[in-house]
């Protein structure tokens, strides 16, 4: 550590805190393990173990030119699970990151995980096709690669406004904030923002559904304007048969920072090790499934 080598010799960034029943955190498109961070220092308080690492391409890792496929992904979180020793598992994808989740469930037959995680996550489909109605159009996927293949510095400035759900009247971040999340986007190469984009954009969870064995949170925020709910969030609860769909009314797409305190409450709740004192009935839900 910090680093572990690949199966196909890609170096990544791991961030080990704490000790106990480990849990693994993927972060989301174009960002790095720090956006974990609040939720990675809560976890290691808590008594578990956090375990969070840059993606291929992202943070401080390796920037290969291939292996921005989700199967490849999917094995890098074999090798991370592998290579760190994290028995017992619980893992949590954020956006993009859910989609590691979905095909490790798959690919990979859940091994060595006892529970899972879907935060704004882009599972089940996010393209909009004649049996995904409710899916965003090929043309606004599009955008994005030419967004930042014409001017990638201010695609991020924008699309981060969206992300945080900042707005003319109110914002719930500071500018400092996004100032923040910018730079930690534009520590990724061009290649990998580019070849992620495409793959979370078109890469169909469906069939990954049912490889999902373990208690599940799927968490989203109803204004999500990245990743909307109907395609993903709602569609993923209802095709995992132990989930949990918690909607965050109102909220963006970064939900984890926006509504930092209730998530990680949420995230703790689920693992068994909320705040103290007597559970609400939302609480007493996420415990009991």
């Amino acid at each position: 550590m910090p680093y572990i080598k690949t199966r196909d010799g890609t170096d990544l960034y791991v961030k080990d805190w704490g000790s106990g029943r480990p849990v693994v955190l993927i972060h989301g498109w174009p960002l790095s393990a720090d956006s974990w961070d609040a939720q990675a220092m809560a976890l290691a308080e808590a008594g578990f173990r956090a375990i969070a690492y840059d993606r291929r391409g992202f943070g401080r890792s390796g920037q290969p030119w291939t292996g921005y496929d989700y199967d490849t992904l999917s094995d890098d979180l074999a090798d991370v699970l592998e290579q760190t020793g994290a028995d017992d598992a619980t893992i949590v994808g954020f956006s993009m990151g859910g989609g590691e989740v979905a095909r490790y469930m798959s690919r990979h037959e859940g091994k060595g995980v006892i529970g899972a995680g879907l935060i704004s996550s882009v599972v089940p489909y996010m393209l909009k096709t004649e049996d995904n109605p409710h899916g965003v159009p090929e043309d606004q996927l599009q955008a994005i690669g030419d967004g930042i293949k014409k001017d990638r510095p201010g695609f991020f400035h924008s699309f981060l406004q969206d992300f945080f759900g900042v707005g003319f009247i109110s914002s719930p971040v500071s500018s400092q904030t996004v100032d923040w999340a910018w730079r930690l986007a534009m520590q990724g190469g061009l290649k990998p923002i580019l070849g992620c984009a495409e793959s979370f954009g078109h890469t169909d969870f469906r069939g990954d559904l049912a490889a999902f064995r373990v208690p599940t949170l799927v968490v989203h925020g109803t204004a999500d304007k990245t990743v909307p709910i109907d395609p993903t969030g709602r569609a993923a609860a209802k095709g995992i048969a132990q989930s949990q769909l918690v909607e965050y009314d109102g909220a963006p797409h970064g939900l984890t920072v926006t509504e930092s305190d209730r998530f990680t409450n949420d995230l703790l709740t689920f693992l068994g090790r909320g705040r103290t004192g007597a559970a609400t009935d939302h609480e007493a839900q996420l415990i009991a499934g």
